[in-house]
């Protein structure tokens, strides 16, 4: 008789990873490197290092080193919350009435509610090593402002967060959290920055974008002394952290002989969905496996699938390095959906390789029809999910539909990346029918594509 598999694979704390796994150094063609936006040649650390903490910059720039060893001080902190289960959604599988297995990584059980955590307890810990006192950062749903909330309590930091306005409007009990830890949470655009006042002068009512929240991030840490710039997502040492999920997960599948499928992600910047794939793509690029890799990102800002492979600023004052990536350039403002950590309007630089060589697939969908499975999984799975993470279940139920019209059975892994408990706005909105479905139109698009730098690499 085959071996049950139980609804949650927990790990024991003496399994939680002590290296960062690069997939950088197991990928055949590398990803673009970062260009300095006056030399255009690639960047180099003293480029990064006024405004990225030491480290992460090394990190940033390493192509070649597969496992990074994880600090001891970050270990303790990863015990707090990690490992974080894996389950087999069975009551999932009976409610769809699919052969298919589907299991999701939960990264919902620490308090900033996803799993932004994991690079959070990093870079605050190497800004605490360096003689740092402060950072500033940008968040956009909360999650990320949050996390580094937590991790700068911990070590000893002041922090200042620049909230995407909208969101911080959808969600207000953020800022009650964020400033609970000790933090200062300022909307953006403001008025606090030349940069916010730059973009409120030329759209007064403006929502905000995490472009423009970059912005006033990395204005403040550069005029503020020993302070840097710490960012959540789309740089390659954030993925980089993230691994932890990705290992964790194939650790607690190897124990049972399973070999996933299909693997999804939602897709913002491209942490999590980095973190998740990361040792499964390893093993793909290997040739030790055919598992099929699916991004989800809101129909609303779709990077990945109607946008445009070139090199851009990461922020919307340009005044970042330029990454090569899927891009929707970097003036495009989204609509305010609720997914507020997808709004953004660039892909990290090595998901965007992967994407462009064929080894990921890319999908959008509409608000309402991500709510539908999001209501639908908190029903029978019994957690509320982070509008982000429901872009990953709808794929998830749609592909498990799927094995039920042809009878496959098929193991599918998806990453819950956090809770909606913050995000009841937007249910309300749901129950409410009151919900919009925005896509941009090709106009739309042509604007921001336009904000894209006008340079060779570009031709």
């Amino acid at each position: 008789m085959a071996q049950k598999i139980p609804t949650r694979l927990y790990l024991s704390e003496d399994e939680i990873p002590k290296y960062w796994y690069n997939l950088r150094a197991d990928m055949k063609e590398k990803p673009e490197p970062m260009l300095h936006p006056g030399t255009l040649q690639p960047a180099t650390a003293a480029d990064l290092e006024p405004v990225f903490c030491k480290e992460p910059v090394k990190q940033e720039l390493d192509d070649t080193t597969q496992l990074i060893p994880i600090p001891d001080g970050i270990q303790e902190f990863y015990k707090a919350y990690r490992p974080a289960p894996l389950v087999r959604a069975y009551f999932l599988e009976k409610a769809l009435g699919t052969p298919a297995e589907i299991y999701y990584k939960f990264e919902g059980t620490n308090t900033s509610g996803s799993h932004k955590l994991n690079s959070a307890a990093a870079q605050a810990f190497y800004a605490k090593e360096e003689g740092l006192t402060s950072l500033t950062t940008e968040t956009g749903a909360g999650q990320w402002g949050t996390a580094m909330a937590m991790a700068c309590a911990y070590y000893g930091l002041d922090l200042i967060v620049y909230m995407v306005k909208v969101s911080s409007e959808q969600k207000p009990n953020r800022k009650i959290l964020i400033e609970t830890y000790g933090a200062n949470l300022i909307p953006s655009p403001s008025n606090t920055t030349e940069s916010g006042r730059k973009i409120l002068a030329n759209d007064p009512n403006t929502g905000g974008s995490l472009g423009c929240a970059i912005s006033e991030a990395i204005e403040t840490s550069i005029k503020t002394d020993k302070c840097r710039y710490v960012l959540g997502s789309v740089l390659n040492h954030v993925l980089l952290h993230q691994s932890v999920i990705g290992q964790e997960a194939k650790v607690a599948l190897d124990k049972y002989g399973i070999k996933p499928d299909i693997i999804i992600g939602c897709a913002g910047g491209g942490s999590n969905l980095g973190g998740l794939i990361a040792p499964f793509m390893g093993d793909k690029i290997a040739g030790k496996s055919n598992t099929r890799f699916i991004a989800v990102e809101p129909a609303s800002c779709p990077s990945f699938t109607r946008g445009r492979f070139a090199y851009d600023f990461g922020d919307t004052a340009k005044t970042t390095p330029l990454m090569k990536m899927y891009t929707l350039g970097n003036g495009f403002i989204p609509s305010a959906n609720h997914a507020g950590g997808l709004r953004y309007h660039g892909m990290n630089s090595t998901l965007s390789k992967l994407y462009k060589d064929g080894y990921l697939e890319a999908r959008s969908a509409i608000q309402t029809d991500v709510f539908d499975a999001a209501v639908k999984f908190m029903k029978i799975e019994g957690i509320l999910p982070a509008p982000e993470s429901s872009h990953a279940i709808k794929a998830a139920m749609d592909e498990a539909m799927e094995c039920k019209k042809t009878g496959e059975k098929k193991v599918i892994l998806f990453g819950l990346t956090g809770t909606g408990y913050f995000d009841l706005s937007a249910y309300q909105a749901y129950n409410n029918k009151t919900m919009t479905d925005y896509i941009p139109n090709d106009e739309d698009l042509a604007k921001g594509f336009a904000t894209l730098p006008d340079i060779p690499q570009n031709k």
